[in-house]
């Protein structure tokens, strides 16, 4: 195909077509997609049809109405694709800012209750649930026999359960129950 970017008839012939059709592009894009985007569509209507200018048949109108229309069914498809990302997002954020809050929550409520118990209670708890001891290695740091350290580490943990169901404390117990290792055998 000849290079028409310099040929004076090719820019002569795409101007009337521009002015012929111009007002036609522009009213079937405000039809379809408002003022606010008309102008859009027949910049980029104009600019395909530059483009493609050797390949535009007469009358070029229908043709030109074609391009408008799979131009605006473009800008839908973006826009929808945009809007479900900003969804998504959104749906991400809102999730991330309540698990974050819930975990706060869990984990004050949680800290406020083990203020009230024993210190015996709070180290058992704090070298099984914190520091992820087996309740063999942590019977060892507090010095008493295995079997001896589970009996008190369940008793610690009801203790703190109940302390955290006091009102005040802001914490659902199940969530309590799962930061601090509480079994539903264990509450039997």
């Amino acid at each position: 195909m000849a290079d028409e970017a310099g040929d004076p008839e090719s820019a002569r012939r795409f101007t009337a077509m521009y002015d012929a059709c111009r007002q036609n592009v522009w009213a079937y894009a405000v039809s379809r997609a408002g003022h606010h985007a008309a102008d859009e569509v027949v910049s980029e209507t104009f600019a395909v049809a530059w483009r493609r200018r050797g390949e535009v048949p007469e009358p070029a109108l229908p043709w030109l109405l074609g391009v408008a229309r799979n131009v605006l069914r473009d800008n839908y498809r973006a826009q929808a694709r945009r809007e479900a990302f900003n969804a998504e997002l959104r749906r991400w954020s809102d999730a991330a800012e309540r698990d974050v809050a819930e975990g706060v929550a869990e984990r004050l409520a949680v800290l406020r209750a083990m203020g009230t118990l024993s210190e015996d209670d709070r180290e058992i708890l704090l070298l099984v649930a914190w520091e992820g001891l087996s309740p063999r290695d942590a019977a060892r740091v507090v010095g008493c026999s295995a079997a001896a350290l589970r009996v008190r580490l369940h008793r610690a943990r009801k203790r703190l359960l109940r302390a955290v169901e006091e009102p005040g404390f802001g914490a659902p117990a199940p969530a309590v129950r799962a930061r601090v290792g509480i079994t539903s055998k264990e509450l039997s």
